[in-house]
C-alpha cells in the first residue's frame, strides 16, 4: 500500500475497515491491519481507539487485548521501526462479524462531522520528535485500560482518546493531538477516582 493509498481521514478509514475480511466471517485483527494499511502509525491507533470507543468496549477483556497491541505497536515506534511487527496469537484474534458491522455502522455515524474539523495544522505536534513523544502518550493510556475495565464502558474515554491521537496523526491535525491530551487527564482522573 502506498503512501496515497493510506486513510487521510475517518471516513476513509472506517470505509476500509468495512471492507476488512470475508463476508460473513469473524473479523481478525490481521484483515482489519491488511485494509487499512500497517505502515501508517495513525491509523493503528486509530483502529483499536475506535473499537474500544464502540459499544464493542463493554465485551470483558476487549479493552485489555487492545491495550496490549497499542503498547506493542507504540514500543515499536520509540525504537523508530517503519514497519509494525504483531505477534500471531494477537494478529488472530477476531469479533463476530454482526458485531463488528454494527460497531463500524455506529461511528460512520460521526465521522461526517467528524471530517469537516480535520485540517493540517499543529503539525509539529505529528512529525519529528513529537512522535516519539505520542508514542508514550500511546503506552500511557494503554496502561489505563485494563483497570478501567472495572468501569462499565469505562475505556470509552481511552478509546477516545486514542482516536484523536490516532486521527491526528493520520491526518497531521496537531490539534487533535490536544484533544487527545485532554482525555488523557480525564484518564488519569478516572484511575485515581478506582484507587479511592
Amino acid at each position: 500500500m502506498t503512501g496515497e493509498d493510506e486513510p487521510q481521514d475517518l471516513r476513509s478509514l472506517l470505509d476500509l475497515l468495512a471492507q476488512a475480511g470475508e463476508p460473513g466471517e469473524a473479523v481478525t485483527i490481521q484483515s482489519m491491519l491488511e485494509a487499512t494499511g500497517q505502515r501508517s502509525f495513525g491509523a493503528l491507533l486509530l483502529v483499536p481507539g475506535l473499537l474500544v470507543f464502540s459499544p464493542l468496549s463493554g465485551i470483558p477483556g476487549l479493552p485489555s487485548f487492545f491495550a496490549v497491541m497499542v503498547a506493542l505497536i507504540a514500543l515499536q515506534l520509540l525504537i523508530g521501526r517503519k514497519h509494525f511487527w504483531l505477534p500471531q496469537w494477537l494478529l488472530r484474534r477476531c469479533a463476530s462479524r454482526s458485531k463488528y458491522d454494527r460497531a463500524i455502522a455506529f461511528l460512520k455515524r460521526p465521522a461526517r462531522w467528524v471530517d469537516r474539523l480535520i485540517r493540517h495544522r499543529l503539525t509539529f505536534l505529528t512529525e519529528g520528535f513529537a512522535i516519539r513523544i505520542n508514542a508514550l502518550v500511546c503506552l500511557l493510556i494503554a496502561g489505563t485500560m485494563p483497570p478501567l475495565e472495572l468501569i462499565p464502558f469505562g475505556n470509552s474515554t481511552a478509546g477516545a482518546a486514542l482516536s484523536f491521537l490516532g486521527l491526528g496523526m493520520m491526518a497531521r491535525d496537531g490539534a487533535l493531538v490536544v484533544v487527545a491530551l485532554l482525555f488523557l487527564g480525564v484518564l488519569g482522573y478516572l484511575i485515581s477516582r478506582i484507587w479511592m
